[in-house]
């Protein structure tokens, strides 16, 4: 370790950075659609250079006018190498690399710390709670930072996520000697592994292991926006007055069916999917997908204005410009696939799609820097049959996070996730967000559901086995991409069998278990448990996986990989140790919190390192892991070092390891024959140093007079010894015959390293063989795990398997029937507090009509009871069972929600200008196999317009959508417009009227009667809740004597 380095750590946090913006260059977070992209670029490193004198004659200047349509040729950049200031080496291999990737932060490894230079020490250290120390050279100090190697996880999260900033990671890699020549001696050269950015996240301990991480390309047609900017042009005949309002924007921004085209792509796990869809669509799609990095063109940089741009703020994407580069057509896609897009497939692809597939491919390509990459072949979203939800609906209804504070506990996910694999856990994510619309997939999910309820001990058993894999997607993209260490090819392994075991279980559970009964109206099936298992069973391909799982348990040593973490364990608490002893020497007291975090432990440490530098062993593309000199030299000065392959992995190795051993052995006999050469010195050991090479190593004053006693040092006969290092205790000499042993010891071990290395390479190249089917196995464990955990939810829960009608096949499918249907989420709460939730039904069929006007008081449970009919619809779709005594439900294409709005002050729009934007898209979008829930519509304005607008609404869903709907109203007037028109139930029309109520109780309290009845409210019973907010009674009394004379 670099004395100066040691020392750079005890610096300590002088001062956080206040009020400054993290610096990002091509990933503005956009304020909003009209406004700058915010760009911060490095500060340019600038050395003063010597002072010149020029002149020229008068007549010599060149005569006449400057033409403008003429640009200046640029001036020639100096050249770094013959012009820049003399840094040191390591500094300039930084500054290089920091020109080069100038849109990055760069974290450069030196040793056993990454470091930070100039102006990125002096931005982010404070930032990352870094003292920034300023660097003595030659051309004048150098502004650094810098942290242990095992926090790297720590900063980088602090960095990528945090802060939004694109991070290079430099590291260091041995010479060769060729290379040391030409950089006069240099042990060490430093370059770019690895970019990493919000999306493109790979196997980092930060990455949420529950939710997908994607980054998504939008293409948009730029022939087309450039057609429509000059008829906008064309149609202006004077500016128009800031302060008005474009209603034909507002128009358009509804309406414009301009085509987009979507790629993203999860590099953690390869899955890989496109889109082609209206503009309109983005916002709900962004909703669905939730991508972390969002990548355009950079030819859209200068449209500000785009409409792309205002709906990617609404959620303050993340948004990354980047060259469109070559474009690469789908035949040509297969170079970074598991397999070629076949010929079909890719003539289905929409060119939007293909251009958007381009630019994503290649930017992923660049940030990745090398490593191979084998993704899954691209889907098309469109053929994946789904039920649509837009933004405002996934929202409303909390599916993924909650509305008030944007968490996840409290979301209906939360509510219903009981998964123990973190594969299960992504794919129940991905249902919710997009439940089926095939009747055949979601029975066969129920089916699956219903089979593990019915045979509870087979599900714990599935559960067990399910606990002892591992996150096989992103395991076996790891290696995919070229990554991967000794640890994740065992893991791989314990899942290979966990999924031999599971296999066998249910072929065993067969005929020995109740199988589930067919819906009524679903084909019949065969006997036993065939029906829930053999597609799922005939997807597994076990033959390869096995030999393969069985040749890493035979290569594999695991007692050694154990002993290595021991090893990293020791490796790190020195670290440690080290640091704190610095910071309780130099710094405060409170240093100790920010420089030396508790949740850094030595094994936690040691785990972390893991993830950075795994083992020895290094991937055949350009490595990400680094190799210090202390590692590099490793192997020549431990004889106890463990090595990670058994030796029976090959015969090779296993000739190799008995060579070895008989060198150790010839070892230990020349330390007994120098030993009693020198007098007896038993403190004599033969070590191996950088510096010093194989040297016999002495300690101690009497050993010290023993070889003293030979006459100036010797072997006590005589004969000198050339001594290479003396201290007052110890000293180090020259043995010709350690010198030979050791350098064939030293051989000997590098060529069971190389044999190692050798074997592991081969066992990486049969997973990647693998690929597609582990691929596949991963995918079926997934949906055992969602199943299962489906299951034991609807075990405790009392939840009920709906019954599921498709709209081609019967005439029920316009039916949404729930019988004692009930919130999961406000259940769930309710129960912590040992309350009970109050059922209710709902019947929207043709006879009972289509849609129900509810009306109520405030707080009477409305705005529930909406939400948990959307609920159901979405929970029985995505193969769940649901929380009621009985559903009947017609497939749903589409929920749409208009519950509760805000203001969007960022986007100009009032509350009532978002409200009235959510109705017209539902108006225009649902279809008669819809179901809409509608809260309030209306309250925004006077009560007359308001009740305005809440009929029109209504109006439209019943005559012109057509679809099942509820309708929350405080306007009881709707009530008799309804009358009027002649919409009733009662009158042949498809409207009939619900409430809620309260009841009063002695001492002038009330209980709220959430159980809906027939009939209307026309009270709202708003001075009862603003009681119970504790509202001052004076104001109480003044309401209700203005309620009084107005009624």
């Amino acid at each position: 370790m670099y004395g100066s380095t040691c020392r750079r750590l005890t610096s300590v946090l002088a001062s956080r950075a206040r009020g400054r913006r993290p610096w990002r260059n091509l990933s503005p977070r956009l304020g909003d659609a009209g406004s700058q992209v915010a760009r911060a670029g490095l500060h340019k490193i600038q050395a003063r250079g010597k002072k010149t004198r020029s002149s020229m004659r008068l007549e010599d200047l060149p005569q006449g006018p400057i033409k403008p349509d003429q640009p200046l040729a640029p001036e020639p950049e100096p050249s770094q190498d013959e012009e820049g200031p003399a840094y040191p080496t390591v500094v300039q291999q930084a500054r290089r690399n920091m020109q080069k990737f100038s849109s990055c932060v760069l974290l450069t490894r030196v040793g056993g710390f990454y470091e930070l230079y100039f102006s990125h020490a002096e931005e982010y250290g404070p930032l990352l709670n870094l003292k920034v120390a300023r660097k003595k050279t030659n051309a004048g100090p150098v502004p650094m930072a810098g942290f242990p190697f095992f926090q790297l996880d720590r900063f980088l999260k602090t960095l990528v996520l945090d802060l939004n900033c694109y991070v290079a990671v430099a590291e260091e890699f041995p010479n060769d000697p060729g290379d040391k020549v030409k950089s006069n001696g240099l042990m060490h050269d430093r370059r770019v592994t690895r970019v990493i950015t919000p999306g493109t996240l790979i196997d980092e301990n930060f990455i949420d292991p529950y939710a997908n991480n994607y980054v998504m390309a939008v293409h948009v047609n730029h022939d087309h926006d450039h057609d429509h900017d000059r008829e906008a042009e064309a149609s202006d005949e004077g500016e128009m007055d800031s302060n008005s309002i474009d209603s034909g924007r507002l128009a358009e921004l509804q309406e414009d069916a301009t085509s987009i085209g979507l790629a993203w792509i999860d590099v953690s796990t390869g899955q890989f999917y496109t889109q082609s869809t209206p503009v309109t669509s983005l916002g709900s799609i962004l909703s669905r997908v939730g991508p972390r990095e969002v990548v355009v063109d950079e030819v859209l940089e200068s449209q500000r204005d785009h409409q792309l741009f205002s709906v990617l703020a609404e959620d303050k994407h993340l948004i990354t410009f980047a060259p469109q580069g070559e474009h690469l057509p789908p035949s040509e896609w297969g170079a970074m696939l598991e397999s070629d897009v076949p010929a079909q497939t890719a003539q289905s692809f929409a060119a939007d799609e293909v251009r958007a597939g381009s630019l994503l491919l290649q930017y992923v390509r660049d940030r990745l820097r090398g490593l191979s990459m084998k993704l899954q072949p691209p889907q098309r979203y469109e053929h994946a049959s789904v039920m649509s939800i837009d933004k405002s609906t996934m929202r409303a209804l909390e599916i993924k996070q909650t509305i008030r504070d944007g968490t996840f506990r409290g979301s209906l996910l939360h509510a219903v996730r009981r998964t123990v694999t973190k594969g299960g856990a992504r794919l129940l994510n991905a249902w919710l967000g997009a439940p089926s619309t095939n009747l055949e997939t979601i029975r066969s999910r129920h089916d699956l559901v219903e089979y593990f309820i019915q045979n509870p001990g087979l599900r714990d058993d599935i559960v067990l086995l399910l606990r002892r894999s591992h996150d096989s997607q992103r395991l076996v993209q790891k290696f995919a991409l070229g990554r991967g260490d000794p640890d994740d090819l065992i893991a791989l392994a314990n899942t290979i069998r966990a999924t031999q075991d599971i296999v066998a279980l249910l072929e065993s559970a067969k005929d020995t278990t109740i199988a589930p009964q067919p819906e009524p109206g679903a084909p019949s099936t065969s006997e036993g448990a065939t029906t829930c298992f053999t597609t799922l069973l005939s997807r597994i391909q076990l033959a390869e996986p096995t030999k393969l799982a069985d040749r890493i348990k035979n290569s594999i040593d695991e007692e050694g990989l154990v002993q290595q973490h021991r090893a990293e364990d020791s490796e790190a608490s020195q670290f440690m140790t080290l640091a704190s002893d610095v910071v309780a020497s130099e710094g405060a007291r409170e240093d100790a919190a920010s420089i030396l975090p508790k949740s850094i432990t030595a094994p936690a440490a040691a785990a972390k390192r893991k993830k950075q530098q795994p083992t020895t062993f290094s991937s055949s593309s350009s490595s990400s892991s680094s190799t210090s000199i202390r590692d590099y030299y490793s192997g020549a000065t431990d004889d106890n070092a463990p090595f990670v392959m058994k030796p029976e992995a090959s015969p090779a190795l296993l000739a190799l390891h008995n060579e070895l051993a008989s060198l150790l052995r010839e070892k230990t006999a020349l330390a007994e024959t120098l030993r009693d050469r020198f007098g007896g010195a038993a403190s004599l050991t033969l070590r191996w140093t950088p510096n010093l090479g194989h040297v016999c190593h002495v300690k101690g004053a009497r050993d010290l007079r023993k070889l003293d006693a030979g006459g100036g040092g010797g072997d006590g006969n005589g004969n000198a010894v050339n001594t290479v290092s003396a201290s007052r205790s110890t000293r180090a000499f020259h043995v010709p015959e350690w010198t030979r042993l050791g350098q064939r010891l030293r051989q000997a071990r590098f060529e069971v390293g190389a044999e190692e290395q050798r074997l592991f390479a081969a066992l990486r190249a049969r997973v990647v063989a693998n690929l597609v089917k582990l691929r596949r196995n991963a995918q079926v464990l997934d949906e055992l795990d969602v199943a299962a955990s489906s299951a034991r939810l609807a075990a405790e829960l009392g939840w009920t398997r709906p019954l599921l009608h498709d709209h081609d096949h019967d005439r029920d499918a316009a039916d949404h029937i729930i019988v004692g249907g009930r919130h999961p989420t406000v259940e769930g709460g309710l129960r912590e507090q040992g309350r009970t939730f109050t059922k209710n039904d709902c019947f929207l069929t043709g006879a009972a009509g289509r849609l129900w006007l509810v009306t109520g008081p405030n707080m009477g449970g409305k705005s529930t009871y909406l939400r948990q009919n959307a609920i159901v619809s979405v929970l029985a779709q995505a193969g769940c069972y649901v929380p009621a005594d009985h559903a009947s439900l017609g497939l749903v294409d589409a929920v749409f929600s208009r519950v509760g709005s805000a203001d969007n002050l960022y986007a100009d729009q009032s509350t009532f200008m978002v409200e009235m934007l959510e109705t017209a898209h539902i108006l225009r979008a649902a279809t008669p196999r819809s179901l809409v829930i509608m809260d309030e519509v209306g309250r925004g304005t006077t009560p007359e317009d308001g009740r305005a607008v809440a009929f029109a609404a209504l109006h439209h869903l019943v005559v012109a959508n057509r679809c099942r709907a509820l309708f929350a109203t405080h306007f009881h007037g709707l009530a008799d417009l309804v009358a009027e028109r002649g919409m009733h139930v009662a009158q042949g029309g498809a409207v009939e009227m619900y409430c809620t109520d309260v009841e009063e109780v002695r001492g002038g309290g009330f209980v709220y009667v959430h159980k809906l009845r027939k009939g209307i409210n026309r009270q709202s019973h708003a001075l009862k809740v603003a009681r119970l907010a504790n509202m001052p009674e004076a104001a109480i009394t003044v309401a209700r004597e203005v309620l009084e004379k107005h009624t």
